[in-house]
């Protein structure tokens, strides 16, 4: 299974679980008024097999929280302080008000009451909580449809996390004074990048086994990238070489980190 695909699998899985939560939330919060929805669920039959039973709402969503925190953090980084504002509660909070209530009171089990010569009456409840609930669900799904209609860009993000994965192990070998090891793992992931960045623009390289200056050569001749770009590039390409090739002169620590941070620029600026 490729990583596209585990997370495609992972995604459906979260958003039917979030979809069943939200669900469940509402028969906690109402369970009258849902008890017929849950008579209906406990007797549906899918090719003979029950459907399994509604979550319990504070028992399983702390876990599916944290998985679905996970992918829309690699997915789309860019809604995950919404997602998160949903559960967190807000600080500073002077009081308590169904507009400043959060998915993380209903866990603690957290109403607000007023005592008045006409009984108790509640100001903020449990059931505050279920918009918020609807919204990280609507989010994930907000995710699923970024996949379907931007699957090449996210092919590009999870392969720039594992190049940053790579880039770090580089570093830590350049630490270590294993110069020509970080110089060549480095070199690696350039290679790899451009590769991506050629497909990305449609430019077929005819040779067998380019390397950096062949997939160099092939972006500025497409416009890709202009003079100054390619030079910097052809300036890691020659370190790369010097890390690669069994030479009297060894690279230097300084020159295997100038490759290691110009590789780092590359994958962020270039695509």
């Amino acid at each position: 299974m490729t990583n596209l695909e585990k997370y495609k699998k992972d995604l459906d899985s979260l958003i039917t679980r979030g979809d069943r939560l939200y669900v469940g939330i509402q028969l906690e919060c109402d369970p009258d008024k849902f008890k017929a929805a849950i008579k209906k669920q406990m007797e549906k039959r899918v090719e003979g097999v029950p459907v399994s039973p509604l979550p319990r709402f504070t028992d399983e969503y702390q876990s599916w929280y944290s998985e679905a925190r996970a992918l829309i953090r690699q997915l789309l980084p860019d809604r995950l302080a919404d997602f998160v504002r949903h559960y967190e509660k807000p600080k500073p909070r002077k009081e308590i008000t169904a507009e400043n209530y959060r998915i993380e009171d209903y866990l603690q089990g957290l109403t607000v009451t007023r005592t008045s010569g006409y009984g108790t009456e509640k100001i903020v409840g449990l059931d505050a909580a279920i918009p918020h609930v609807r919204e990280q669900v609507n989010i994930l799904k907000a995710v699923s449809q970024r996949f379907e209609s931007s699957l090449f860009d996210i092919r590009q993000l999870v392969q720039a996390d594992l190049f940053d994965s790579e880039l770090d192990a580089a570093g830590e070998l350049a630490k270590n004074k294993f110069t020509r090891a970080a110089g060549a793992l480095a070199g690696v992931v350039l290679e790899k990048h451009l590769t991506q960045v050629c497909q990305s623009h449609g430019i077929k390289i005819t040779k067998k086994n380019p390397g950096i200056a062949d997939l160099n050569e092939a972006l500025k001749k497409n416009a890709v990238i202009d003079t100054p770009e390619w030079r910097f590039i052809q300036h890691l390409a020659d370190i790369r070489n010097l890390c690669d090739h069994a030479k009297a002169t060894e690279p230097t620590g300084t020159q295997v980190n100038d490759l290691i941070s110009g590789v780092q620029k590359i994958i962020k600026t270039l695509f």
